[in-house]
């Protein structure tokens, strides 16, 4: 790596390149710069000022032929011309120049045939640290030679200012342009940005070549067996793949090609409010040195205060997986055996665990269903449905339905058995229910996982028509089909005929895209009269 690369990119007089340093080179460096604080546990801490969060809002793509026509444009997927890209991008240049870099030469992908290799380049140290945990660190004989198939500029200390006049969202800018293969940050310095940027372009290079993108989670058993586990955000994702007999191989993000499943990345970034050891004892024994946490609250002595929400409720940690003992080695594995989406429905109207047809499987996942509560202020009970394609929309530039197909078709081609489970409300709504016990939802866990789950005689429901096993181990019967625990069958049709609603009328846009090779009728909820 020399000025030579960096020159061709626009960078000019680059006082010092730090190319590809080790975690402990980067720790210095953090500390002399005045970048970050030690903590107690040997991890280093930052703020990342005021962004603690992606910046959805802020994010474009070139609007350029040929990638136009794959690209589903629309409030994820916003548009920017290509003047303006370059006008910004001469911002963030005139920001890179004259500095000392660093630079590193990194893997998105952990199997070779899919992989892509990413060059980031950054005026800040603990940002290189950050990605140096997040992604895949290549051999030293992988660096001979290493010719970026994209590159990231993190110019996070550039605003800009002619944001208005450009026609975009604030001083902030998060812009892709695909045809060039090339990235541009400014105005936050939060460490996501870079690594849902890479994920969203996985997104669109692997579905081009027949091969899925995931956010999921996926673990593996000692007979080879692997599990995919897709959820939104407080579905339980992180915590339910993470099991003592099984390997991890990664928390988030995966592909799935002709060999297999495979993590794109090479380190996880962990929420840690409230973090307990007692309950996620491998992700708190992560928490060391190497370990970057973000915008947590620390005593003179550096002890954290994981309780503490005050700068943020979004508290991360990233860490390579080398931290996580029980983990896969090379982050692949074989075909899933299982697929599994978590909901945390709050209206109380899912079933623990549900067995679906292909066609179901395909609804399910471009529904992409979770629910929130409205608030926890006492009093405050009712649920707000959240609906995100393929459990991760925010980061598809594809048409949803593309994803869905290519899922359809893995799901045929490899057997492959799908589940929808409930770790929400049972016996009423939030507020009058109870959350589905972690027994209980371990419990559907293991019957998937081991397979005895096949053994059971099931029932369909009425409305979502799903099949539910009358019996599963010492799950209560009454929990497996959810009309029975309820004590108010005319409310619980009420809430159920309400949820199916909102199911159909989030489905409506599905439908008209069209060019579906199964009737989406069939598969969602069918209101009764």
């Amino acid at each position: 790596m020399n000025a030579e690369a960096l020159e061709a990119l626009g960078i000019k007089n680059t006082q010092e390149i730090f190319y590809n340093l080790s975690l402990d080179d980067l720790i210095d460096h953090e500390l002399k710069n005045g970048e970050c604080h030690m903590t107690s546990s040997g991890a280093t801490t930052v703020d990342t000022g005021i962004f603690t969060g992606r910046s959805p809002k802020d994010k474009f793509f070139v609007f350029e032929e040929p990638s136009n026509k794959y690209i589903a444009w629309g409030d994820v997927n916003q548009p920017v011309s290509k003047a303006v890209f370059d006008e910004v991008y001469a911002v963030a240049i005139k920001e890179l120049s004259g500095k000392k870099l660093y630079v590193n030469d990194l893997f998105s992908g952990a199997s070779a045939s899919s992989r892509r290799n990413i060059r980031f380049v950054s005026e800040i140290a603990w940002q290189s640290h950050f990605v140096r945990n997040m992604f895949i660190v290549p051999k030293t004989e992988e660096l001979e030679g290493f010719t970026p198939d994209f590159t990231l500029l993190n110019a996070c200390k550039a605003v800009n200012e002619k944001w208005e006049e450009h026609g975009l969202n604030s001083e902030v800018f998060v812009l892709f342009n695909v045809e060039e293969n090339i990235a541009i940050v400014g105005g936050t310095f939060y460490g996501g940005e870079m690594k849902k940027g890479i994920f969203s372009m996985m997104n669109y290079w692997l579905p081009l070549e027949g091969k899925m993108a995931m956010h999921c989670s996926a673990n593996v058993g000692k007979d080879g067996d692997t599990a995919l586990f897709f959820g939104l955000s407080g579905t339980g994702k992180t915590t339910l793949s993470t099991d003592p007999n099984r390997a991890l191989i990664g928390d988030d993000e995966h592909g799935w090609d002709d060999e297999g499943v495979f993590n794109f990345e090479g380190g996880c970034y962990a929420k840690v409010i409230d973090i307990d050891p007692k309950n996620e004892p491998e992700i708190y024994a992560a928490i060391r040195r190497g370990a970057l946490l973000e915008n947590v609250v620390f005593d003179e002595e550096g002890i954290v205060d994981y309780g503490d929400g005050s700068k943020t409720e979004n508290t991360r940690v990233s860490y390579p997986i080398e931290h996580i003992d029980n983990r896969q080695p090379g982050l692949m594995a074989g075909h899933p055996k299982n697929i599994i989406f978590l909901t945390a429905d709050a209206f109380g109207v899912l079933p623990p665990v549900s067995k679906l047809s292909k066609e179901q499987a395909m609804y399910y996942f471009l529904s992409g269903y979770t629910a929130k509560v409205a608030g926890t202020e006492r009093g405050i009970t009712e649920p707000v449905a959240t609906f995100s394609a393929c459990f991760g929309e925010a980061f598809l530039p594809l048409h949803p339905t593309v994803y869905a197909k290519l899922l359809g078709e893995k799901i045929d081609k490899h057997g492959v058995n799908v589940y929808l489970v409930n770790t929400g409300w049972t016996g009423g709504p939030y507020g009058i229910g109870k959350r589905m016990s972690i027994k209980d939802t371990r419990a559907c866990i293991d019957a998937i996982l081991d397979g005895s789950i096949n053994d059971c005689e099931f029932d369909t429901t009425r409305t979502f028509r799903l099949k539910v096993p009358k019996t599963l181990g010492d799950i209560d019967p009454k929990v497996l089909n959810p009309r029975n625990a309820w004590a108010n069958k005319e409310e619980f049709d009420a809430a159920r005929d309400r949820l199916a609603a909102m199911f159909i009328d989030n489905f409506h846009k599905y439908e008209e895209a069209g060019g579906h090779e199964f009737d989406y009728h069939e598969a969602g909820p069918k209101i009764e009269s």
